[in-house]
């Protein structure tokens, strides 16, 4: 369907212009601004200077990833209203992250969201476990974002996949070398208001060519695309109402609460009640930019009810749907469709840097840090550092992507991909933070037998043959000659594919028959096919359940006077249930100081603790300081904050804001 490129020239202008764009203006203060933020708290925390507002469209930004673009309408068109559902789930997680996580990492003032699993089971094991569960996620879920762009590249301007891959790569990795977290931000929040613009426009073209709302609803539910409170009770049923919204919840609890680069951005805000208002504020925002791409399926259903492009053979793909109107609807526009792929394009680059910054952050913190060679490293060669590990990273995920295009379609790989990793990372965090008899031996067990029963049931359920019950009816009932754009032709050749037609290896869509393939036949019900045709949508509450009750289980059986930990490293009101119960002197370490030592004798300086953060050489970061010492210190005695050593307040202070200073120790020339 491709044009010649003579004919797409203003589109390929617009789309290079906008892309540079798009990442130059986020490194302006790269080049241009004070150079005294170029340090490493700036590249990992963007030092508290982000508005709330910002930070809102970017963790929705991060939220929804470029796959709501194109994922979203095509999912609708073909398998209908049951993944929008998913949202329920998704605006239910944001209050219990906010109020259930986040009070705890704040009281503490991490750097790594990881290291707070090894403060509270003493065990750098577990925490590294949970640190490669994330890295394993982050890189599979990211390998799907790079090569979303693609299918809209290739299907418009015919540009091959290892192209666009190799170019968002490239484009990503110089990013990481000169940007950060605060670029990363800025350039999200760029993409979110384009994205909202494209939307828009799409919808109002499709409600002028169905001739108005009322006629897009009306096709929509006489084609059966609009079926929401659907409870079937069918495990095996690939999303219904129960699914969607079970599965989609504990899927979000694990990205906004234990995920690294959420946690960086809640991290960078000045206060507790700062992060508080953002995450409230953002359940409207969220639901509203989430649909909006759901209400962009609507519209191209009603445009092409009668005439699936795909069925009719004018596309390869289902995921092309939507590039396919653009370039049906708006081709006389000279330069739109550069705009639209410029925006698929600069989504997944902006994603793919953005969680760059957080992977490499996590790696340097978690793995290397505490290793001989990098142990007394200045913070200038730390940052060099970081960066040179975003890069590989950005390698590797450029591999994922390569693979992406063997699975059916970017909704589903990105669904199966986070509820098959989020449960065991849930689990863990969960067992910190709110089973306080939990100990480094049941949450490894745990997460471990989780890990790989998980794993299982996914590899399992792919060799499952479910694909003709997915796609609902479409017809070509309507099609005609003059049914598409006539500058649209059948796909074929191009400019980029004849020179480039050598290094591809196949058509890029023909590789699903490769997996049909290899799928085992349709069976009889029975054991174990019912248990590997169960919806995978159930694998992060499946994980998440494994891990908390093996570790609790496990816990109970091995606890020991060796597992006592701080009571602040547990949720406030785990704290209180255990001081009712009268458990608490046999779980918490502090507890058995009470009969000798006051409260105001635990505080420690803030400044100090977060100066510690990124040093792991000592077996427990967060420790007591002597008040005394602290008093006699020039260093910390102007500008000192204290924290109550046992309980979080209600008003907290960024730990940011406390690094800012004793950073500027380290300026990056």
């Amino acid at each position: 369907m491709a044009k010649h490129w003579t004919d797409l020239i203003w589109d390929y202008l617009v789309f290079i212009i906008v892309v540079v764009l798009a990442s130059v203006v986020p490194l302006w203060s790269r080049f241009f601004g004070n150079k005294k933020t170029r340090t490493k708290a700036d590249y990992v925390f963007a030092t508290g200077s982000v508005s709330i507002i910002s930070m809102m469209l970017s963790v929705a930004r991060g939220t929804l990833g470029v796959r709501s673009i194109i994922g979203f309408p095509s999912e609708f068109y073909y398998r209908g209203s049951g993944m929008w559902e998913t949202v329920y789930g998704m605006v239910a997680a944001y209050p219990i992250v906010c109020f259930l996580f986040i009070p705890v990492y704040f009281n503490l003032g991490i750097t790594s969201v990881y290291q707070y699993i090894e403060l509270r089971f003493k065990s750098r094991f577990v925490r590294r476990l949970a640190s490669a569960t994330y890295a394993l996620r982050s890189i599979l879920n990211l390998g799907v974002t790079v090569f979303t762009p693609t299918v809209a590249l290739y299907t418009i301007m015919g540009i091959p996949v290892w192209m666009s891959l190799v170019a968002i790569t490239s484009i990503s990795i110089g990013f990481n070398l000169l940007g950060g977290l605060k670029a990363a931000i800025t350039a999200d929040v760029i993409q979110v208001l384009v994205t909202i613009a494209v939307s828009a426009a799409i919808i109002i073209q499709t409600m002028i060519e169905s001739g108005g709302a009322g006629n897009v609803i009306k096709k929509n539910l006489d084609g059966g695309r609009l079926d929401f409170f659907n409870f079937t009770g069918d495990l095996t049923v690939r999303v219904d109402t129960t699914s969607a919204l079970i599965g989609q919840l504990f899927m979000s609890m694990s990205l906004f609460g234990c995920q690294q680069n959420f946690v960086q951005r809640y991290m960078s805000m000045k206060s507790f009640k700062q992060v508080s208002k953002m995450m409230m504020l953002n359940i409207p925002v969220i639901t509203v930019l989430f649909s909006l791409s759901w209400v962009v399926g609507m519209g191209i259903y009603a445009a092409y009810s009668e005439c699936d492009p795909l069925k009719f053979g004018y596309t390869k793909s289902a995921d092309a749907i939507l590039p396919f109107f653009v370039e049906d609807k708006y081709s006389f526009v000279p330069g739109l469709m550069g705009i639209f792929l410029s925006t698929l394009f600069n989504g997944a680059l902006i994603l793919n840097i953005s969680n760059l910054n957080s992977l490499a952050t996590v790696t340097w913190e978690d793995f290397l840090s505490n290793l001989p060679y990098f142990r007394n490293m200045d913070d200038k060669k730390q940052l060099r550092i970081i960066k040179l590990i975003g890069s590989i990273y950005g390698l590797m995920i450029m591999g994922v992507g390569f693979l992406v295009q063997l699975l059916s379609g970017v909704i589903e790989s990105a669904q199966l991909m986070t509820s098959a990793t989020s449960g065991p990372l849930l689990g863990v965090f969960l067992l910190a933070i709110c089973v306080p008899f939990a100990n480094w031996k049941g949450a490894a067990t745990g997460m471990i037998i989780s890990h790989v029963t998980v794993m299982y049931l996914t590899f399992a359920h792919l060799t499952i043959d479910t694909t003709s019950a997915e796609f609902l009816e479409t017809s070509i009932a309507g099609c005609t000659n003059s049914s598409f754009s006539s500058s649209i032709i059948r796909p074929g050749k191009t400019m980029f594919l004849e020179l480039v037609q050598p290094l591809e290896t196949s058509n890029m869509f023909e590789t699903q028959n490769l997996i049909e393939s290899t799928l085992a036949p349709p069976t009889e019900n029975g054991f174990p096919q019912n248990l590997y045709a169960v919806s995978y949508m159930y694998y992060s509450f499946l994980g998440t359940a494994l891990t908390v009750i093996l570790g609790s289980i496990i816990s109970l059986l091995t606890f020991s006077k060796a597992d006592t930990f701080d009571s602040k490293y547990v949720h406030p009101v785990v704290y209180k249930i255990s001081k009712f119960f009268k458990v608490s002197e046999r779980l918490f370490s502090d507890e058995h100081k009470e009969s000798t030592v006051k409260n105001s004798e635990l505080r420690e300086p803030v400044e100090q603790h977060f100066n510690k953060a990124f040093d792991v050489k000592s077996e427990n970061n967060i420790e007591a300081f002597d008040e005394d010492e602290v008093n006699n210190s020039a260093k910390f005695k102007k500008n000192l904050v204290y924290k109550s050593d046992l309980r979080p307040k209600d008003t907290y202070k960024s730990p940011v804001e406390n690094y800012k200073k004793l950073d500027e120790d380290s300026i990056l020339p």
